[in-house]
């Protein structure tokens, strides 16, 4: 089946047997060796297949000024080899025994994956405590790598006018904040990256202590516990400094605008950005009710969004929102829509004040927030159906301040959530004073955009998501 037929099956019977109360998702087992490295285990037994990862807890957010793009920079250059595995290597071995391997870095966090056969959980191991420890870096090495993610850069952001778009949009709204910064880093800053860069930010992050490892599959904890004493255990920890990071400016009330223009533009898109509460202690409940007006809002093609400018107005061909509030500070809670053949961006914007304005005066219902939890609950069940998933949900979720208890508690949480609780969230950042960034992306019809558009574009574009 189809995800968003599996999704409405088991919304069906979480409404038929009333919720999942008290339900777990991934029911994990955990501990953590001498030298503080977290370690969480997930038995999936559907397969004789594991997936390992390991989460540093930093990235992009935890850069120096002036050294944008080194936590990306180093994800690359961890497959350049240890005096005991050469340069490219470690893929290698890991595809000749049937494997895949990967990584990525985003804001917070950078990971590192292999999935393998169950009886090979042994060899990826001891390459990844290996490169933990032993990697091994030269100028022949780096300074070529470092053209690689460069053009990585131009490829995903400067050829792209939609994520220039983003990249200004996210500098406008966080300036003060590390997320304001593209997280592939500002080109001129990669072009001046240097080995003695890359080693410096290796041992400042990259220690057992500052480390989750994550074992989902075809395993029994006791047996990932004695491999990990094993290829683990024996690195030594070293200090890892605080996480500092400056506190958003209060951009309370504040609405800021830029419009893009590009010759290669065919479809014009309407974007907005308000500033969000990311998941804390402090603002957890918030975060959660965002979640589910969120779902309400503009997830999928019953949200409110959809069907007032898709369906009912027809002044669109797809229009959605997204919130993603795994984070360590404040974020962004995005809202986007393309406008119908024959219809304008301007009107585009005016229907989606509406949809906003009519939600700030009314609310949402009771009914809505029920089946929002509904479907929430059921994407719970369905990140059980895979490796990855669980195994992307807590290292997320552990590399940016949250606990086990509130990855398996979330369905419970979730379900608490009141219909009060989704309106007032919803007013704190829709409303009055809600920062925002508006952003047009226009064909140029061959003229070059506004200076000032073109100016901060180009000190500004990044991927919505982690860069692999």
């Amino acid at each position: 089946m189809k995800l968003i037929s599996v999704v409405r099956v088991c919304a069906s019977l979480l409404a038929l047997i009333g919720g999942p109360a008290s339900a777990k998702v991934f029911s994990p087992t955990t501990f953590k060796l001498a030298n503080g490295l977290e370690v969480v285990v997930i038995e999936d037994h559907l397969a004789p297949v594991v997936t390992q990862m390991v989460w540093y807890r930093t990235g992009a957010a935890d850069e120096d000024a002036g050294h944008s793009g080194i936590a990306h920079f180093l994800e690359h250059l961890m497959f350049k080899g240890t005096p005991t595995v050469g340069p490219g290597e470690f893929s290698k071995i890991v595809a000749r025994n049937g494997g895949e391997d990967n990584a990525f870095t985003f804001y917070d966090y950078t990971a590192y994956f292999q999935t393998i056969a169950a009886d090979r959980l042994d060899l990826i191991m001891k390459l990844e405590a290996d490169r933990m420890q032993n990697l091994s870096l030269s100028d022949d090495q780096v300074y070529p790598e470092r053209d690689v993610i460069v053009e990585e850069r131009r490829q995903r952001i400067d050829s792209s006018p939609e994520a220039r778009l983003v990249e200004a949009m996210r500098y406008s709204l966080l300036t003060n904040s590390p997320y304001g910064r593209p997280a592939i880093g500002w080109e001129q800053e990669m072009e001046a990256l240097t080995t003695a860069d890359a080693v410096a930010w290796y041992k400042k992050w990259y220690t057992p202590s500052n480390a989750t490892l994550i074992v989902v599959g075809d395993v029994k904890p006791d047996d990932v516990k004695a491999l990990a004493d094993k290829y683990y255990g024996p690195i030594p920890a070293r200090p890892v400094p605080e996480r500092l990071r400056p506190q958003i400016a209060p951009l309370t009330g504040a609405e800021r605008r830029i419009t893009l223009r590009d010759a290669n533009i065919h479809q014009p898109a309407f974007v907005r950005m308000y500033v969000a509460p990311n998941y804390s202690a402090k603002t957890r409940n918030q975060a959660l009710a965002l979640e589910v007006f969120d779902e309400i809002f503009g997830t999928g093609t019953t949200s409110r969004l959809y069907q007032t400018l898709a369906v009912k107005m027809k002044v669109a061909t797809g229009a959605s929102s997204s919130y993603d509030d795994t984070a360590l500070d404040p974020i962004a809670y995005d809202i986007s829509a393309n406008p119908a053949p024959g219809k304008d961006i301007a009107e585009v914007e005016k229907a989606v004040d509406l949809v906003i304005q009519t939600l700030l005066k009314g609310g949402v219902t009771d009914s809505e927030v029920s089946d929002a939890k509904t479907r929430l609950q059921a994407q719970a069940i369905l990140a059980r159906d895979s490796l990855d998933g669980p195994a992307h949900s807590i290292g997320e979720a552990l590399s940016t301040g949250q606990t086990i208890d509130d990855v398996e508690n979330w369905p419970d949480n979730i379900g608490a959530v009141t219909t009060d609780e989704v309106n007032a969230a919803m007013r704190a950042v829709l409303g009055p004073d809600g920062a925002s960034v508006t952003g047009w992306l226009l064909p140029s019809q061959g003229t070059k955009a506004p200076m000032d558009a073109v100016a901060a574009a180009n000190s500004a574009p990044v991927a919505s998501g982690p860069i692999r």
